[in-house]
């Protein structure tokens, strides 16, 4: 079993209390949970083995909710109540969203930003977030028998204070403490080792599903220094698609196409 010690700053732990935490990943297109076992990382698979969770929620009319894989497998038959890529909205308003791909759903204004309306009425892209943590929660409890102290969670090095506060809520909404918030490119470094005696100046990118960032760092004796980090929160693998598909119906629209 993964175990963790943690103490708040000031105080000290109880001799051998431990207690149990993971690490998210709350991506734009996937999210994942791991821990340490062994000494050695682990990320949490589901009950088919599954390692990646697609950042995915469809809602339905009895009032249930789908997340995941199961979520996913309903995007194209029920494209206005599953929602994907929330992770953009956070903490954002309509203007910022311009420059976003056009999404299937329905993005109305909010207090605090917008929200997704559904068939069990507007959510929140907190909200939203919230049922892909607690299904990554609920995993991780599973596979590591016991309830969870808390997260360290992962966000780009670009986000501000208001889409980090927004984290934290939808954390709070699926009952987990954040124990830390990452920027990613400090994971990405920590995750290949590079505090293992590592010297040097790095340079990090981090290219996901709705976000491009790049952190400069410099890494003397274990510890971490960022030197520089910047971000384009309009760039990722949604853009691409959205690029791809766009000069493909460019390309066809001069083609006749004639039937056999």
């Amino acid at each position: 079993m993964a175990l963790f010690q943690i103490a708040e700053p000031g105080l000290s732990a109880a001799p051998h209390e431990h207690r149990l935490a993971v690490g998210i990943d709350l991506g734009t297109t996937n999210s994942l949970a791991a821990t340490v076992k062994s000494g050695e990382p682990v990320v949490l698979a589901d009950e088919a083995g599954r390692k990646l969770l697609p950042s995915v929620v469809r809602y339905l009319k009895d009032g249930s909710v789908e997340t995941g894989w199961d979520a996913l497998a309903h995007a194209e038959s029920d494209p206005r109540n599953t929602v994907y890529s929330a992770k953009r909205l956070l903490a954002r308003g309509r203007s910022e969203l311009k420059t976003l791909p056009v999404l299937p759903y329905e993005i109305v204004d909010a207090p605090g930003g917008v929200a997704i309306r559904t068939v069990q009425g507007d959510k929140s892209p907190v909200e939203v977030s919230a049922e892909i943590l607690k299904t990554l929660a609920k995993r991780a409890e599973t596979q590591l028998g016991g309830e969870l102290t808390g997260a360290v969670i992962t966000v780009p090095a670009y986000f501000d204070d208001a889409q980090r506060q927004a984290t934290k809520d939808a954390a709070r909404l699926a009952n987990l403490s954040v124990l830390r918030l990452l920027n990613e490119p400090t994971a990405a470094a920590l995750a290949y080792g590079l505090d293992n005696g590592a010297e040097g100046v790095y340079l990090v990118y981090d290219l996901g599903g709705g976000t491009f960032d790049v952190s400069l760092l410099k890494l003397s004796r274990g510890v971490f220094e960022v030197l520089g980090t910047g971000g384009n929160a309009a760039l990722g693998g949604d853009d691409f698609d959205h690029a791809v598909v766009d000069w493909a119906v460019s390309q066809l629209g001069s083609v006749e196409l004639t039937a056999e």
